[in-house]
């Protein structure tokens, strides 16, 4: 049987070993500690500063605790011996006062913090002691999580990529954050903290990035199978880069319509960057209202159709649900039979006066494809109503 003092010595031999291997921890970037962006820098003042000020009860408890077992120990027969002892006012003071001082601060801060870094809140700076100049126009990149990529629309340069995105340095990113159909997290941690991205919701996040490299975006929210891929590269360059990249999303690839974005939606993994040299106008705003498939009622209307009062029960079975499945995609399920809107009167969009124009006299043929109780089935002649109160055509 081995002495203690060998079990010693193997004990203190592995750990030699073990010693070398610290150092491929220098290779390794705490971003969140030390990040590139203002926000994020703030953001990070603000965890490092709580953190200290909550050390200070810390610290003293773990020494006074090792202190005790000590002094107390059973073999220190000159420790004074007191079973009586109940109160001590002094001690009451510390135990009590200490704690309220920092908690009271810590809200301070906390409540401060909540509201100056609040992510849908402007900027006011760019960074410590840099207010963003007047004539600075912030940068706008609408963006959407996808099963199982992200995709970056930038409406100022009508361009748009997949898995990659660029800013200047030192300008503001006004971010305007959608998803395609399951909650995820948009998250670039040297720029800022996290936001989720939900379906049928926009979130905002107003951020700039102060140092010229390139930065690792990721998904912090569980999305599916390909989850593990959600990685995008986010580029901090000055302007003469940010001017070439965008001359490169340029060239790289074609338009991102309609049909290319149901396409590009589906679940795919691990895709590797691309671009789109135009972008319909109107895409982010069907992306967000779930009705990118021209067949879907979008989701601002049926608001503003409930606001009126709805359509009743006749409209029950003549508005297509707001359901997008991430497998079947364009299907709706619900009931027996697939259901649509037939017509809505508004003003058209670009190209839907044309649409309009093809529908009314197909429907008019063949007025067993509505389903509704009471709709009147309009006449092949008739002009497209101007904008009034929502109702159904």
């Amino acid at each position: 049987m081995p002495f203690p003092s060998t079990i010693r010595l193997r004990k203190f031999a592995r750990l030699a070993l073990a010693l070398p291997l610290l150092g491929l921890l220098a290779g390794c970037n705490a971003v969140v500690l030390n990040p590139s962006g203002d926000i994020a820098a703030q953001q990070r003042d603000l965890l490092v500063f709580s953190t200290l000020l909550m050390l200070v009860i810390i610290l003293p408890v773990m020494a006074v605790t090792v202190l005790f077992a000590w002094r107390y120990r059973q073999s220190n027969k000159a420790a004074r011996y007191e079973p009586d002892w109940d109160h001590s006012t002094q001690l009451e003071l510390v135990i009590w006062a200490a704690p309220l001082l920092i908690i009271i601060i810590l809200g301070a801060i906390t409540w401060t913090g909540t509201h100056l870094l609040d992510p849908y809140r402007p900027l006011e700076r760019v960074a410590a002691g840099r207010p963003v100049a007047k004539d600075v126009k912030p940068l706008e990149v609408q963006v959407v999580a996808l099963d199982w990529k992200w995709l970056f629309i930038y409406p100022e340069y009508n361009l748009a990529s997949v898995n990659e995105m660029a800013a200047p340095v030192d300008r503001p990113i006004n971010f305007k954050i959608t998803a395609s159909a399951v909650m995820n997290s948009f998250y670039i941690p040297a720029l800022a903290g996290q936001i989720y991205a939900m379906p049928a919701m926009e979130t905002k996040l107003h951020a700039v990035i102060n140092a010229p490299g390139e930065y690792e975006g990721i998904s912090a929210n569980y999305s599916g199978a390909g989850f593990s891929g959600m990685r995008f590269r986010f580029h901090g360059l000055d302007q003469a880069g940010f001017d070439q990249w965008i001359a490169k999303a340029r060239a790289g690839g074609g338009k991102l319509d309609r049909p290319t974005y149901l396409a590009l939606e589906r679940p795919s993994q691990n895709v590797p960057v691309r671009y789109y040299n135009g972008v319909d106008e109107d895409l982010y705003h069907a992306i967000l209202n779930l009705c990118v498939d021209a067949n879907k009622m979008c989701m601002d209307k049926m608001m503003a159709v409930d606001a009126k009062g709805g359509l009743g029960k006749e409209g029950i079975n003549n508005v297509r649900p707001l359901l997008y499945d991430k497998y079947a995609r364009r299907g709706a399920v619900f009931g027996p039979e697939p259901y649509y809107v037939s017509s809505y009167c508004e003003v058209p969009r670009s190209g839907a006066l044309d649409t309009w124009k093809r529908a009314v006299p197909a429907l008019s043929r063949k007025p067993a494809s509505l389903t509704g109780a009471s709709l009147v089935i309009p006449p092949a002649s008739r002009q497209p109503p101007q904008l009034s109160a929502a109702q159904p055509g």
